[in-house]
């Protein structure tokens, strides 16, 4: 297996483990929509802590390595996941979805296990923990004590597609529980905390979170309100393109929202310079070349995107670079009464924490929005390009009113990370949803013909 940091494995509770859980594991994580590493097999899984949350249900730390075949933007070769097991010798029909299999050898012979978020007394007792703080073996649940947590309250998991596992208990908080993770503190508790201390509403605060010491530092989950009435933009924009009514006005809005995030990250920490865009263009490039490698639809349009990347050289740099989101679009706010909320500060999961962790431009984040639109605009036929044109026409200019700088004035800027978010789109359709493909090819083609 690769030497990581992770490597350095901690006492489990019980003997060699593995025997039991080995074979089940390989054979279920390529399966879960959060493993990264569907493109590769699973070669070796090695256990990095154990530890007994409560009778029945383990907390476990697993490293999976794959063949070593470069994917550009995708897995590493090495990967940590946390999982919560749930261990019983007969389990309730009800949890036929979370059964992974039954043991034949080892410690767990005879034992059925299944993942234990779907079971609700392990999830409650998970929010026990939280409402408590304390240590279990290396596990650290910590929070925040202003905010009182009620017991009781009923979980339920949330099936929506997505890259970590959600929890959300009587429609008042939600867990997001990270399944892939890396050393260092999360951007996900990092950047909400940080924003509400310097009083942005826009944001849900950390309530509750859980985090291990060894091998390293490493945030395992955090506990926010959950905003029972809102709805995401995502379908908020296809419900509006589906009654033709307009969405400009909720995309003005959304537009100062970004930018009221922007100026209190900016804020809350430090920022950068300008003058990165020389390695910038070198990063963009060196994408475009991986991924047209894997996605031999793009090498046609390969010159005229390089073309993009090589203007950021003697563009206007734009605004200081600053801690951002990383991954914005439709599905990462939430609209609720009149206003808009930003959540899921993880960033791009695929991408090194430390880089998450950076400060990068603005700009990316506004490219990721209007990428988006433009996804909404082409969920169905006939497309509705107007319909996208008019509502990042709105977004900026709401942005604008809020930022004191408008990012239609920074052209280059803007088409050179409009095209690395196609890029990035484009490689992650042909491996996940290939049938979504032409969405972003259109933009690709729009963006190395044409510029705009």
């Amino acid at each position: 297996m690769p030497k990581t940091a992770f490597l350095r494995p901690i006492r489990t509770v019980v003997a060699d483990p593995m025997l039991s859980l080995g074979d089940l594991l390989r054979d279920w994580l390529p399966r879960q929509r959060w493993f990264a590493g569907k493109d590769r097999p699973v070669t070796e899984l090695g256990l990095l802590s154990m530890t007994e949350l409560f009778p029945g249900c383990l907390h476990l730390l697993v490293q999976t390595a794959r063949s070593a075949v470069p994917i550009p933007g995708g897995a590493h070769d090495s990967d940590c996941y946390q999982l919560l097991l749930g261990i019983r010798k007969h389990v309730s029909p009800r949890l036929g979805r979370a059964l992974i299999g039954r043991a034949e050898q080892g410690p767990f012979a005879g034992m059925t296990v299944y993942d234990a978020l779907h079971d609700p007394r392990s999830a409650q007792l998970l929010l026990e923990r939280l409402r408590h703080p304390g240590s279990a073996g290396p596990l650290r649940f910590e929070g925040d004590p202003s905010v009182p947590v009620p017991g009781g309250l009923p979980p339920r998991l949330l099936d929506a597609e997505q890259s970590n596992s959600s929890l959300v208990y009587g429609d008042e908080f939600i867990l997001k529980i990270f399944r892939r993770v890396q050393p260092g503190i999360n951007p996900d508790l990092e950047v909400p905390g940080a924003l509400t201390g310097q009083g942005c509403r826009r944001v849900p605060a950390p309530v509750a979170w859980f985090r291990t010491t060894h091998p390293q530092e490493v945030t395992l989950g955090v506990l926010q309100p959950y905003l029972r009435e809102a709805s995401d933009g995502w379908t908020l924009a296809l419900r509006a393109l589906a009654t033709g009514d307009d969405f400009t006005v909720q995309a003005h809005q959304l537009g100062q929202a970004t930018a009221e995030v922007h100026l209190a990250l900016a804020s809350a920490f430090p920022t950068g310079v300008h003058d990165e865009s020389r390695r910038t263009a070198a990063a963009m490039t060196e994408r475009l070349d991986s991924a047209a490698h894997c996605v031999p639809a793009l090498k046609p349009f390969v010159p005229g995107l390089r073309g993009a990347f090589g203007a950021l050289v003697a563009c206007d740099p734009g605004p200081p670079a600053q801690r951002i989101h990383g991954d914005l679009h439709l599905g990462q706010v939430l609209r609720a009464g009149r206003e808009w909320f930003v959540i899921d500060f993880e960033g791009e999961p695929s991408r090194p924490l430390a880089e998450r962790r950076s400060v990068q431009s603005p700009v990316r984040d506004i490219a990721g929005m209007l990428r988006s639109f433009d996804y909404a605009a082409r969920q169905r036929r006939p497309w509705r390009p107007q319909w996208a044109r008019r509502c990042r026409e709105a977004f900026c200019g709401g942005y604008a009113a809020r930022a004191g700088w408008d990012p239609r004035k920074k052209h280059g800027l803007l088409r050179a990370y409009e095209t690395d978010r196609a890029v990035y789109e484009v490689l992650y359709e042909a491996r996940h949803r290939p049938d979504w493909l032409p969405v972003p090819m259109a933009a690709i083609e729009r963006l190395a013909v044409r510029g705009d």
